[in-house]
């Protein structure tokens, strides 16, 4: 048993060292003007694009999302944290400045599935940042707390900006974005330096062996917990397909899933840094476990809310698993990756994120066509599933007849 005591979640949090808010401001800044994503379907169908052209624009953009985290763990081992982060945010901010100046939709898709690329190359490597930054277990969760936290205020800060501006100009937007996209980059190459890299022993003895993704995938416990991931945001990011399909069909306006959506991110942005703090002192298999259960029960009580209040407390109960899982996964994940694979293993996590809530839309709507019951069933069996996988496996007991040495 280890003799080493684990600070409190709060001082854990004052400890914090710079780098770790360096690089939460920058997160800031840069979801403030992560416009692109959101608004694109309303500007090609604004430009007199169909509504199936346009989804198709936004799924080569999912599509260069899990090349664009792929590729940014290996630059994030290879060249370092601070200019993957850089050579994300430069040539993002380009792209998206000529997109309201592209004709053809070829052409917009082109760009566009770049963009998703390019942007998502500096997930890995600031996810890494934090990891380089603390030792701890409750530095760690204290760290891609305050991290999230950033990330929550600058998307809520952006979702009304962006509204403002593109209620008067696309061309604003976009710009606006690279504007974000340059000034994240600037942050990070002036502020950010990388950390010196910790070696252990058997770092240095294994020196000469390969790195990369194979390796990487030869953990157990690191598939087990991609798989957990691919589920469980299959599960969630059903709040943004299954629960606006079903406001709809009870009778209930826009307006409300606007309202149930925004009771979502004031939850979050109240309470997810407390509750990360109370259950930092509970083992992480078990955290995720519950969050995940959590996550899968609210939703799919969403299929038997026919109100205002009885879906309010589905989203009380899908929100509590959000808040619970979001910190504590990251951090769990940091503590599984060996020193030279720190990017590689944070590159896997956003291909499985990405690949999941790029499939949700997918399987979630085409089982609501065939019938609303059959996706609230095909989300509490993934629930449970996702919950089960968290769950650390059980080490096979030794038969009598085998001897121990």
């Amino acid at each position: 048993m280890s003799t080493e005591v684990e600070p409190r979640f709060r001082d854990a949090l004052r400890s914090l060292p710079a780098r770790v808010w360096i690089v939460s401001l920058g997160i800031l800044v840069n979801k403030v003007g992560n416009f692109l994503p959101v608004f694109i379907v309303l500007y090609l169908t604004g430009r007199g694009y169909s509504a199936g052209a346009a989804g198709f624009v936004l799924g080569v953009s999912g599509l260069g999302n899990v090349v664009g985290n792929a590729l940014g763990g290996s630059l994030a081992d290879r060249f370092g944290r601070r200019w993957t982060i850089v050579a994300s945010a430069v040539p993002t901010a380009g792209l998206t400045a000529v997109v309201p100046y592209l004709g053809s939709l070829a052409v917009i898709g082109a760009v566009v599935g770049l963009i998703g690329v390019t942007s998502q190359i500096y997930r890995p490597a600031a996810a890494a940042v934090l990891l380089d930054s603390v030792e701890s277990n409750q530095q760690r969760l204290a760290a891609f707390g305050v991290f999230r936290f950033a990330m929550n205020i600058g998307a809520a800060l952006g979702g009304v900006i962006g509204g403002l501006l593109a209620s008067t100009s696309y061309e604003e937007l976009f710009l606006g974005n690279a504007a974000a996209c340059l000034l994240f980059g600037a942050v990070v190459a002036v502020l950010l330096r990388d950390a010196p890299r910790r070696r252990s022993a058997a770092a240095v003895t294994d020196e000469s062996t390969a790195v990369g993704y194979r390796q990487a995938l030869g953990d157990r416990r690191l598939t087990r917990f991609l798989l957990m991931t691919l589920v469980g945001e299959f599960v969630y990011i059903q709040s943004t397909v299954g629960l606006p399909l079903h406001v709809s069909d009870v009778g209930l306006s826009a307006r409300d899933f606007g309202l149930l959506i925004g009771l979502n991110g004031l939850l979050v942005l109240a309470l997810e840094l407390p509750l990360t703090g109370f259950v930092s002192r509970y083992r992480a298999e078990y955290v995720l476990a519950v969050g995940n259960l959590f996550i899968g029960l609210g939703l799919a009580l969403t299929g038997l809310a026919a109100g205002m209040p009885l879906l309010a407390v589905t989203v009380l109960l899908w929100t509590f698993g959000e808040m619970t899982t979001s910190s504590v996964a990251a951090a769990y994940l940091g503590s599984l990756a060996p020193p030279r694979l720190v990017g590689r293993y944070q590159g896997l996590y956003g291909v499985a994120y990405t690949i999941g809530t790029g499939a949700g839309p997918l399987i979630g709507g085409a089982a609501y066509a065939v019938r609303p019951w059959l996706l609230w069933v095909v989300v509490a069996a993934a629930g449970l599933l996702s919950a089960q996988l968290c769950l650390p496996r059980r080490r096979p007991t030794r038969t009598a007849h085998r001897p121990v040495r």
